[in-house]
């Protein structure tokens, strides 16, 4: 448990998985740098900590929705979730969620003076995403759909954001790259449903783990990591004339496989947890030597 309200707030935005929101953000302004655009810093510091705010707000809104739907039990097996350990008040987690997307608006204010009145549709988009999400009548991953979102807006939407706040246009390698970086994040979210597939099941929570079985997670989770690691590279490297510099990420291959062999084997709660948390560390690999490699191309 923890010993201070501060541990407990750290706890609550789940610090492993933030590098979702950072990688996508490093992608677009690397891709922007070696395409010779020059950077701007006020939109990478704006993009960066709006991108965490809203990550950090799904996360605070997850923790109160899945409480208040009662899918967080003392029977969870995943990371401890603050308001269902009794660590922070309900009407607390709430204020928090809806006061950090509130400060979102600081840097997306800028963003939108940048690049237009299409962020005011993203921005909007995915703060209700991180709210419907596990809140609302509806809840978009109680019904199987929050692959589907985490892949477009950690994704495409992120890495293309990014490039246009820079470029003021977008590339098709953008979007492209978007999709490994999203699939990274679908990977992320596989391990976490497979790892709650029983308690999942009994709240009525209907992932796709739920709807499927264990062996689609674990085929999804593979080919996330496949086609985001080893696909998307091949296609830029052939699309590239060649350079072998397109072929950096592939030395995040060799260091997925322990993860993929435990997914592959295991339903041990604890060892998804860990996996979890290595390939939220596998998709900062990522991001760093895909935009190295971009830059040197």
């Amino acid at each position: 448990m923890a010993k201070s309200p501060v541990i407990a707030w750290i706890w609550a935005a789940r610090p492993k998985t933030l590098w979702a929101a950072v990688a996508p953000v490093l992608i677009g302004t690397a891709m922007a740098h070696g395409n010779q655009v020059s950077i701007d810093g006020w939109s990478l510091a704006c993009a960066l900590f709006g991108a965490l705010l809203i990550q950090i707000g799904t996360n605070f809104a997850n923790d109160y929705f899945d409480f208040m739907k009662g899918t967080d039990t003392a029977n969870r097996i995943g990371p401890l979730r603050a308001t269902q350990a009794g660590l922070i008040r309900p009407d607390l987690m709430r204020r928090a969620f809806l006061f950090t997307f509130g400060f979102a608006l600081i840097p997306g204010a800028y963003i939108i003076w940048r690049g237009g009145w299409p962020f005011v549709a993203i921005g909007v988009l995915s703060i209700i995403s991180g709210i419907l999400y596990t809140g609302g009548p509806y809840p978009l991953g109680y019904l199987g759909l929050g692959d589907g979102f985490v892949l477009i807006f950690f994704g495409p939407v992120a890495v293309g954001g990014t490039y246009y706040l820079h470029a003021l246009d977008i590339t098709s390698a953008a979007l492209i790259a978007g999709v490994a970086s999203g699939l990274f994040s679908v990977a992320i979210l596989a391990v976490n449903n497979m790892r709650d597939i029983d308690e999942d099941r009994r709240a009525g929570k209907k992932t796709l783990a739920v709807r499927f079985g264990r062996t689609f997670a674990r085929v999804e989770y593979v080919l996330c990591i496949v086609i985001a690691a080893f696909v998307i590279p091949l296609y830029f490297y052939a699309e590239t004339e060649s350079r072998l510099f397109a072929l950096v990420p592939l030395v995040v291959i060799p260091m997925s496989m322990p993860a993929i062999k435990i997914v592959l084997v295991t339903v041990d709660g604890p060892a998804l947890n860990g996996v979890l948390a290595k390939t939220g560390k596998i998709l900062l690999l990522f991001s760093l030597v895909f935009s190295l490699g971009w830059i040197l191309l």
